[in-house]
């Protein structure tokens, strides 16, 4: 019944236009190095363990881009990394992760011998395109890659989402190329037996048009017993003119319907968001916002999503639209780490940048 309230709720909400001014942060560099561009902290995940957090990211070689697109240099290598803190965001020591060797190349496809135990507290998984790996050991050695059924598509488009909900039950949220090929629509999987097979619990919104729109990187909270709540990142085309926003989806039936809420919609130009359960049980939401002033903000709701507090800024120093693809956790003491690629006038080039602030800054 409350899962119905809550539907009834979002969907006859208001709109928010006002958002607060900046409120105090503290902003740490993750990885910044010269000549390189370091991106998209959103398509590779986030780990937590109290204070230990491990982020992943792309590493890239800097160029710029003379049509305004990412300034990164496509004729020259991209590798995965991922940075560790063992202080809650204060300081950081990148690693390259061991399913890759030094020369930037993958382990080969391998097959799941046996189930994977979810309840472990130091796992992490990683979804990525068509495949998934695991750690059981905090992102120190990862197995890996498994490939995942892409459910009648030309192919998948995984970013990590997921929820453990048992020793052998995971249910994960990613994206699905179209029938024609490209991006993307999302949609719920998953596996009761530890990894072993993975079903397809539903479609998560229409598929986009096949011309131009679509609708990826899911970030996702559980709802109650049953239900879920996930903002999807979406694209399309609109009189003739290009759009780019995100917007929430629910489901009540654990992952099998789901239904578009007309609130929040967030016209922030085409960045995704990042949902966390915090330690109170309420949400926080941040997301970059790639229209001037450029930046990263966030919201917080205290029930579950029916309502969201004024839109917040956690800065808005960036140099262009280039940055963002956050995510977020909450340390020990409350405090929210929020991570994501970034540039500004002091430092022009891509890196991975970091902010810490206090929830309690934007509780109504």
């Amino acid at each position: 019944m409350r899962l119905v309230l809550i539907i009834a709720a979002i969907l006859s909400a208001a709109p928010v236009h006002v958002f607060a001014q900046t409120a105090k942060v503290k902003n740490t560099v993750v990885f910044q190095e010269p000549e390189r561009f370091a991106g998209w902290p959103a398509n590779n995940g986030i780990w937590s363990w109290g204070d230990e957090i491990v982020v992943g990211f792309t590493l890239g070689y800097y160029k710029k881009n003379p049509t305004g697109g990412h300034d990164i240099d496509r004729d020259q290598p991209s590798v995965p990394r991922q940075a560790r803190s063992m202080d809650g965001g204060e300081t950081w020591v990148v690693e390259r992760p061991s399913y890759i060797d030094k020369n930037g190349n993958q382990n080969k496809l391998q097959k799941l011998d046996k189930p994977i135990d979810f309840s472990n507290p130091d796992l992490a998984v990683r979804f990525t395109k068509s495949q998934f790996h695991y750690s059981l050991d905090r992102c120190l050695t990862w197995n890996g890659p498994y490939e995942l059924p892409v459910y009648g598509r030309p192919n998948l488009l995984c970013r990590t989402d997921y929820i453990v909900e048992g020793k052998n039950r995971l249910t994960a949220f990613i994206a699905a190329a179209k029938e024609t090929g490209g991006e993307g629509q999302p949609l719920c999987i998953r596996t009761l037996d530890g990894g072993m097979t993975w079903n397809l619990v539903g479609w998560i919104g229409n598929q986009p048009p096949a011309a131009y729109g679509y609708a990826i990187m899911p970030a996702t909270v559980r709802i109650g017993k049953t239900g879920y709540l996930s903002m999807i990142r979406r694209g399309g085309i609109f009189d003739g003119k290009k759009r780019w926003w995100i917007e929430p989806f629910v489901s009540p039936d654990d992952g099998k319907s789901w239904y578009l809420l007309k609130e929040p919609q967030i016209e922030n130009s085409g960045n995704p968001a990042t949902l966390t359960r915090l330690k109170n049980g309420k949400l926080a939401m941040t997301y970059g916002w790639r229209r001037a002033p450029y930046g990263i903000r966030g919201r917080i709701s205290d029930d579950d999503g029916q309502t969201w507090s004024r839109e917040f800024i956690l800065r808005d120093d960036a140099s262009s639209w280039d940055i963002g693809y956050p995510r977020s956790i909450q340390r020990a003491d409350g405090k929210m780490v929020t991570i994501y690629y970034y540039h500004n006038d002091e430092q022009p080039q891509r890196f991975i940048g970091c902010t810490i602030w206090d929830p309690a800054q934007f509780e109504r």
